[in-house]
């Protein structure tokens, strides 16, 4: 498992003090700015958060050391880390690039493909599956359909219901 896992993209700058606006890559923005330490990709380099604020859809962050406008325009484009051990999931939650890769299989032992992409869909997230002929599948994240996820053994099991993996 990965241990920095990319939570959102620094899109522009914002205003005259430093600020960067960030497109953020997990459920909230209010949950991005839950975190006081960002990371490089491989965790080599850490940026502090001096301010953090959600602004509708988007995160506005003030790092520590970036005072200007020209030094924040150096981050555009520049995406941010978190560290999987500054994180507490619920119990059942996810990481969206955990799950990405599970092979998927029922209770007896079939297997359907593995998931290629979570999709956030409002009321569930929807698991799209790659069968091995390349076919793919959308699989509602249900707790009537999937029974079981197993992120350290790399394996999902499901219930199939009526119409999931019909031909037409």
């Amino acid at each position: 498992m990965k241990q920095y896992l990319e939570i959102g993209k620094i899109v522009s700058v914002h205003g005259l003090k430093g600020e960067v606006k960030v497109q953020p890559w997990c459920d909230t923005p209010a949950y991005m700015c839950s975190f006081k330490t960002f990371y490089s990709k491989d965790g080599s380099m850490q940026y502090k958060a001096e301010r953090c604020r959600a602004q509708g859809n988007m995160v506005i962050l003030k790092l520590e050391g970036v005072n200007t406008p020209e030094q924040a325009q150096l981050w555009r484009n520049k995406v941010l880390y978190m560290n999987r051990q500054d994180a507490k999931l619920p119990e059942g939650s996810y990481f969206i690039q955990d799950l990405i890769g599970l092979r998927v299989y029922d209770e007896h032992e079939k297997y359907y493909g593995a998931i290629t992409n979570v999709l956030e869909t409002g009321a569930n997230d929807v698991y799209e599956l790659k069968s091995e002929d390349g076919r793919l599948y959308y699989i509602p994240a249900i707790p009537s359909v999937v029974l079981q996820t197993d992120v350290d053994g790399g394996k999902m099991i499901i219930f199939p219901m009526e119409g999931l993996f019909d031909e037409n």
